[in-house]
């Protein structure tokens, strides 16, 4: 478990996102969660000069679905990065090693495929207080921390093209 807050960076230290066309990817499922950390990555895009109308959101059913839904959005948009926004909580069967796994290794492989930035804002949490306190709660929003990764990973990918 995070101890850190995620919502705390140095904001001086965050490229400005102003031009930049981003995208959300958001899970449906644990929807309280995701929506928190949605608010968290949107408002700080915003702070850094993203504008809303360059930021294109889009819904899948849960985790697993993320990737695609990625790269869905990276094929038939022009995008800068995309955040993939998730939460998964242990239950009593090994259904979330596998959902988690599977949720990892497919967001990274769509950013290496397309040379892109698809940030990994996936909760995997033992209960729903722990996923609370990381999307708005006592340890910050991990929404806040996944946009600062975007804005500085799209400044990369820019600065290298």
């Amino acid at each position: 478990m995070a101890t850190a807050d995620l919502s705390n960076y140095d904001a001086a230290g965050v490229p400005k996102g102003t031009g930049l066309r981003l995208g959300l990817v958001v899970s449906e499922w644990n929807a309280e969660i995701t929506g928190a950390l949605r608010d968290g990555a949107v408002e700080t895009l915003l702070k850094h000069g993203v504008s809303l109308k360059n930021i294109v959101e889009e819904r899948v059913p849960g985790s697993f679905e993320l990737a695609l839904g990625a790269q869905l959005l990276l094929s038939h948009r022009t995008l800068d990065g995309v955040i993939c926004i998730g939460s998964v909580v242990r239950g009593e069967t090994p259904h979330f090693d596998f959902v988690c796994r599977a949720t990892a290794q497919g967001i990274m492989d769509v950013g290496l495929k397309l040379n892109t930035p698809v940030v990994f804002c996936v909760l995997t949490d033992d209960t729903m207080e722990q996923a609370r306190a990381r999307s708005g709660g006592k340890h910050g929003n991990k929404g806040v921390e996944a946009a600062v990764a975007l804005l500085k990973m799209a400044d990369l990918r820019k600065r290298c093209s």
